[in-house]
């Protein structure tokens, strides 16, 4: 770990990864070094960090500052507009998702940031590949708005980093499974409310069909995947756009049968609506044996761990709120 004395940046720091990120890095680097931004007025009661900073990252000016006033030195950019939502607003979802990143990468090259993390997805795949164990080089051909923004932002990292010697990182996340922060606007979101249908209502509607397999990961193992990387010497890393991250796949019928274990009278119901064409698009399972061997990625949950964990969790989250 670096010294205590590094300042740490985060963007979208209210949304579902951001929430569980803040928390990990305070424990690591007290909250007086760590700055989190998001679009809400300021809340103390909303994030564990030190500082809280309204502020819209497409505000270049007011980032810039930002940056500057905290004598910021990593920042994890995590601010964006998710799959299903960025279908619905594309041209604000390029806007967002791709002009901020290239904003920190400019200023990372100017020496104003040391080091940046940004997410990619598995949105990036797309259409024309193989789906299941889909490699790490594999020609990408996103189908989707979302997609098309990541596949650039890769560019853009790999690019700033050739031709500048920035030290940006990413990982292509597939879908995020989380108790504690509900999902947001993603294709993936079904595995997070099926959770919470199954525990208020034991009955739920799936929009994704019974055996479309995604890959997914716990937030847990995201989290810790997401700082192995951040760590990891500098001079082991042989990719510069983004590393493939598998976790576990499984279709919305076997997550369901999982769930059955622990709430035998849980039924669930298919009806696909537009996200059902974008999880066409991804791939069924994910190789990423070169993150494994660069940065000895590995996972502690699997389906089984996750759904136990999950319904744990949740039923006393729901009993208290």
């Amino acid at each position: 770990m670096e010294s205590s004395t590094e300042k740490i940046l985060i963007t979208g720091a209210l949304g579902q990864i951001g929430t569980e990120l803040t928390n990990k890095l305070v424990n690591i680097y007290g909250k007086e070094n760590i700055i989190v931004s998001g679009l809400d007025k300021a809340d103390n009661s909303q994030t564990s960090a030190g500082f809280y900073e309204r502020m819209d990252v497409t505000n270049t000016e007011l980032v810039r500052r930002i940056i500057q006033e905290y004598k910021i030195s990593t920042v994890y950019h995590l601010a964006s507009l998710l799959s299903g939502t960025s279908e619905q607003q594309p041209l604000f979802a390029w806007k967002l998702n791709v002009e901020p990143l290239i904003n920190f990468l400019e200023m990372a090259k100017e020496g104003l940031i040391q080091k940046i993390f940004w997410p990619s997805s598995i949105a990036v795949f797309g259409t024309g590949i193989p789906k299941e164990n889909v490699g790490q080089n594999v020609i990408l051909n996103p189908a989707t708005v979302y997609g098309i923004s990541k596949l650039a932002g890769e560019k853009w990292c790999e690019y700033f980093h050739h031709k500048f010697g920035v030290d940006v990182r990413s990982i292509r996340y597939p879908g995020l499974i989380s108790w504690k922060t509900p999902a947001g606007g993603g294709t993936t979101d079904y595995a997070v409310e099926i959770f919470y249908k199954a525990i208020e209502e034991k009955k739920y509607t799936s929009f994704i069909s019974e055996n479309t397999a995604m890959p997914m990961l716990y937030m847990d193992d995201a989290i810790d995947a997401t700082l192995q990387l951040m760590n990891a010497p500098k001079n082991h890393l042989s990719v510069h756009s983004s590393y493939n991250l598998g976790g576990m796949s499984f279709t919305p019928k076997q997550l369901a049968d999982e769930i059955k274990k622990h709430i035998p009278d849980f039924e669930i119901r298919y009806n696909p609506d537009f996200r059902q064409a974008i999880a066409d698009s991804w791939p069924a399972s994910i190789d990423d044996s070169v993150a494994k061997k660069d940065w000895n990625l590995n996972y502690t949950f699997g389906i089984s761990e996750m759904t136990e964990d999950m319904i744990k969790n949740l039923r006393m989250k729901l009993a208290i709120g």
